[in-house]
């Protein structure tokens, strides 16, 4: 198999704003798409690649060093390479909160205060845990929390949003007439109406 370096300069992406994946290395499984990255599971491995877009590869660096910072705390992947577009990280068996709620996989409370705990240590490690939504927490096939897209967690500005999350949760999510299996698109409609501030919670 390629080195990780290779791996990931195997990755074409075109350089422009519809960040479109001309080609990859066939040992490379697309997982994911973010805002800034195309994620791949390495075949015959339990890791995952992360090559970021041509206009987003100064986020490759903000994001390692964050990782750096959070290695010792078990809630967040393990960093096994960086370089100037890349990351390698731990591929996360399990399901993301947004997955969990399309699924109707059960969120717990002991979910919600392990989520806390995880971002109280990021913040003992002088960060500030930001941009936290259902799509970057994971509870695991061991029912255990990771987070991770932690590029944020640098920025000086306060974030509302796990604190919004965790208001849902109590106010609606964790009452017994409350649905635990929701349509993807209400999720998404919901988010959307998030982000114009029309939700006060």
């Amino acid at each position: 198999m390629q080195n990780y370096n290779e791996l990931a300069q195997s990755v074409k992406i075109s350089d422009d704003k519809k960040h479109v994946l001309l080609d990859a290395d066939p040992s490379l499984s697309l997982i994911g798409k973010g805002r800034s990255a195309y994620v791949f599971r390495i075949h015959s491995t339990n890791k995952a690649l992360k090559v970021f877009f041509p206009d987003h590869t100064h986020t490759a660096k903000v994001e390692a060093d964050i990782y750096k910072t959070v290695q010792s705390i078990e809630y967040y992947p393990t960093l096994y390479d960086a370089g100037v577009n890349y990351l390698v990280i731990d591929h996360i068996e399990g399901n993301t909160l947004f997955e969990c709620l399309t699924l109707g996989i059960p969120i717990t409370e002991e979910n919600i205060a392990e989520i806390d705990h995880a971002l109280q240590l990021a913040r003992k490690e002088g960060l500030n845990p930001s941009d936290i939504h259902l799509r970057n927490i994971f509870i695991t096939s061991e029912k255990k929390v990771k987070i991770i897209d932690v590029a944020r967690f640098k920025q000086v500005k306060s974030c509302n949003q796990w604190h919004d999350l965790k208001s849902a949760f109590h106010l609606f999510y964790s009452k017994s007439f409350f649905p635990k299996k929701i349509p993807s698109f209400i999720l998404n409609s919901i988010a959307a109406i998030y982000k114009k501030r029309f939700l006060p919670i």
